[in-house]
């Protein structure tokens, strides 16, 4: 068997899997730029949203963080992978990009 993984021949979002008589090209995880193998642990440099955290890329908190994020008034912060998104609290609605009482 050639090893067609040593020319490189995947795109920077993928690896090179090796298989019998050729290969293919898998996608690198969400929380990756770049990697040399399947899983967050593979990452060549970590996502923006990411930090590399016990030898792998972890989604950071941005709503925990010290800094609000959501800074606006009856507003609370969701995370999501590799991002956060801002919602108006319980019983208000956003109207024009405020949240007002509904």
């Amino acid at each position: 068997d050639l090893d067609e993984c040593a020319a490189s021949p995947c795109k920077d979002h993928q690896y090179c899997l090796n298989t019998d008589g050729s290969f293919s090209c898998k996608a690198c995880d969400a929380s990756c730029v770049g990697c040399t193998g399947e899983g967050p642990k593979k990452c060549k440099t970590c996502a923006s949203g990411y930090v590399k955290e016990d030898e792998k890329c972890t989604d950071i908190d941005e709503c925990n963080l010290p800094e609000k994020v959501c800074v606006k008034e009856n507003q609370d912060c969701v995370n999501t992978s590799g991002s956060y998104k801002c919602v108006c609290s319980e019983g208000f609605e956003d109207k024009d990009g405020t949240c007002i009482q509904t």
